[in-house]
């Protein structure tokens, strides 16, 4: 029963993670970049640290392990995944195309980084394949102009590899750090200093709240970004982070695309093009390599084959 529940819980999240770029690309058409991510996070951590103190009996971390596992989340999965993410995405010259597959490469850094920190998360060499066929799947699917994505707002596009690094690296040590901090209260701490951290960022590059012309789109997409995309997204990222490890966990970013094609077909009228099944096709391979023994035994479970 657990690996549907898990399954089920993956897809919510690529879904929620998958239409998030939209809400991004409208909240940075009003708001200044670092500032619309602070604003985000302290609306996400206050909603989440209130939920961890309605659920549990001592939501304030305790030692210095529980400490440090928060500190990874606010620094790294919070403020620097998210500064850099909003930064690189508020160049023009980057699309929501190209931002999609950098940020794929989050699953390859991951796995590079659990072989220094956590070994028992190595992959062998068709896991490895599964991985690169994953990520051709997420490039099939975003369909980027390669002129467009090698040239013009390199800078950018480098911030948000960064951001990638960022929120792989903060996987692998929550994973390694193990603490028996409860996620809720992970989750609300790291939000909120994560929070305190992009706030001090974005006061150091001059933006504030004077110019802001606040509308529908924009509030839309703060409450999208707050409540669905963070809070709620985060909880469930950190508790299959916990069952299924940072490697299988951050092959959402694969996923991920497909629910972005769905929901602009859905939403905004756009067409599923040959690309998108393609790039889908190459997704469930690679999925079916790095998960080929839980396949097979779980086929054997119910007696396929048989």
């Amino acid at each position: 029963m657990s690996r549907y529940r898990n399954l089920a819980l993956f897809l919510t999240l690529a879904a929620i993670w998958g239409s998030a770029f939209m809400a991004i690309k409208a909240g940075l058409a009003v708001f200044p970049p670092v500032l619309f991510a602070a604003v985000r996070y302290d609306i996400a951590g206050v909603l989440m640290l209130g939920y961890a103190w309605w659920v549990l009996d001592d939501p304030i971390p305790r030692g210095r392990d529980q400490w440090a596992s928060v500190a990874v989340g606010a620094v790294l999965v919070i403020a620097a995944y998210h500064a850099l993410l909003f930064v690189g995405e508020a160049d023009d010259a980057v699309t929501s195309a190209s931002a999609s597959v950098l940020v794929g490469l989050s699953p390859i850094l991951t796995t590079g980084f659990a072989r220094l920190f956590v070994p028992q998360e190595r992959l062998e060499p068709a896991g490895f394949v599964g991985l690169l066929l994953g990520l051709a799947g997420a490039v099939v699917i975003a369909n980027p102009d390669p002129a467009n994505l090698l040239s013009g707002g390199m800078g950018a596009k480098l911030l948000i590899v960064a951001a990638a690094a960022s929120f792989a690296l903060g996987s692998v040590l929550t994973r390694w750090l193990d603490t028996d901090l409860p996620i809720e209260a992970m989750e609300g701490w790291s939000m909120l200093l994560g929070a305190l951290l992009m706030h001090v960022v974005s006061a150091g590059l001059g933006e504030s709240f004077a110019g802001i012309e606040l509308n529908l789109l924009a509030v839309l997409s703060m409450g999208y970004l707050s409540i669905l995309a963070s809070a709620v997204g985060f909880l469930i990222y950190f508790d299959l982070l916990d069952r299924l490890g940072p490697i299988e966990i951050n092959l959402v970013s694969y996923v991920a695309p497909v629910f972005a094609a769905v929901s602009g077909w859905l939403v905004l009228d756009e067409v599923v093009t040959a690309e998108t099944v393609a790039g889908f096709l190459l997704i469930l391979a690679g999925f079916a390599l790095l998960k080929r023994r839980q396949i097979a035994s779980e086929l054997d479970r119910v007696g396929v084959g048989s």
